[in-house]
């Protein structure tokens, strides 16, 4: 390999350098993650150093924002102006900030409702939705809305708009208002109740979270890495598009 032209590469070159198999480059270049392969006169690909970073920077983002994100970036990387590529990769990196902010909400409600009984619940504290709705001093199109966000979801009788909160509903439905009032959002609550629900302790809760915390730095730190590809692509195609 080290006398290959390094413009002259071919498809199981590039799928070794880019930790591909040859139809996954196949499949990218297809998809538009790739440039478009010349062809030599007898009908055979041929790959350059553009297509390795390519297929590396894709792996990253892939691996930080996703398939679908990944493809598009690298499409606007070979086709769209430069400020297109650039303003796709901030919403990248601020959706993942948001992410973070959005955790560190979670985990830190899990410390303001410590006093919390979460598992203190009697059998009689059974309510309708009107029930709950007076009992917290809210509407129930509230209830219904947090029940549409998975929030507290309640039980349902024999129609289905017949809603009703056992005692672990309400005890949900207690803390979720309780959090709310202290300025919790609907995303960091989404995070953090399924964690809470049943007889779990907050250091198991926190556990769930930091493991959270561990995927969002690893995703970071993959868009990072594909931040260096991508430089290098530039840099190789002496990007035209201002």
């Amino acid at each position: 390999m080290q006398s290959r032209n390094p413009a002259d590469l071919r498809t199981a070159d590039v799928a070794r350098l880019a930790g591909y198999s040859v139809q996954q480059i196949r499949n990218l270049e297809r998809d538009g993650a790739l440039p478009p392969a010349t062809r030599t006169p007898t009908g055979y690909r041929r790959y350059d150093l553009s297509h390795v970073h390519s297929a590396r920077a894709y792996r990253s983002l892939a691996a930080g924002t996703g398939p679908v994100a990944a493809k598009q970036i690298m499409r606007a990387a070979h086709t769209q102006p430069l400020s297109t590529l650039l303003a796709l990769l901030d919403t990248a990196h601020a959706g993942l900030d948001r992410e973070r902010g959005d955790l560190e909400s979670a985990k830190a409600a899990v410390h303001y409702i410590a006093d919390e009984p979460i598992a203190d619940v009697r059998q009689s504290d059974s309510m309708t939705i009107s029930e709950l709705a007076t009992a917290l001093g809210i509407r129930p199109s509230t209830l219904r809305h947090w029940d549409a966000m998975g929030l507290v979801t309640p039980s349902r009788g024999t129609t289905r708009a017949a809603r009703t909160y056992t005692p672990a509903d309400v005890l949900t439905a207690r803390i979720v208002h309780q959090l709310r009032l202290a300025g919790y959002g609907i995303t960091p609550l989404q995070i953090l109740m399924p964690q809470l629900r049943g007889p779990r302790r907050r250091s198991d809760v926190l556990t769930g979270l930091v493991a959270r915390d561990t995927n969002i730095e690893s995703r970071s730190r993959a868009l990072f890495e594909a931040a260096a590809e991508l430089h290098a692509l530039l840099a190789l195609t002496q990007h035209p598009r201002g």
